[in-house]
């Protein structure tokens, strides 16, 4: 019985060694992939990153970015004042607390950002184009678990 134990767990060690391996090759494709395609936009990669935070959760003051980003306020403050300059995000001043300052993302952000995310769902749909329906909803139940049990 323990030897048994002592292979599935062995079995289980190598099947997760291989699924991080997977999941670190996946990620760097896709950020390479996410590269190539930002090369045609006037943005740089760490403003995309930024862009999509706001994208997604909407207004926020520099230091939610710079935590949600990992970068210090110093450095999120320059990335801002860049794309404050290219008209992808202003600054708002918060009418009851003037001390308080939101970033929010313009129309030419929120361009930007579709275009650049319809452009990557473009590129997995090629890459999924040999996958059944059954393996793409496998795939994404997987994915969609595994990304809640890392939350």
């Amino acid at each position: 019985m323990k030897l048994e134990n002592s292979q599935k767990a062995n079995g289980d060690i190598e099947i997760v060694a291989n699924i991080e391996k997977d999941l670190r090759y996946i990620s760097g494709i896709i950020k390479q992939k996410g590269r190539e395609m930002l090369s045609t936009y006037t943005i740089t990669p760490p403003q995309f990153v930024a862009l999509q935070w706001l994208f997604e959760d909407g207004d926020m003051t520099i230091g939610d970015l710079s935590n949600k980003m990992y970068l210090a306020c110093s450095t999120t403050t320059d990335l801002v004042d860049r794309m404050e300059k290219n008209l992808l995000v202003e600054r708002v001043k918060n009418p009851n607390d003037r001390r308080v300052v939101r970033i929010h993302l313009l129309e030419e952000g929120k361009r930007i950002i579709d275009e650049v995310i319809k452009k990557r769902q473009g590129y997995l749909e090629e890459v999924l184009v040999n996958f059944s329906t059954e393996e793409i909803q496998l795939l994404q139940k997987g994915l969609t678990k595994l990304h809640q049990e890392m939350r």
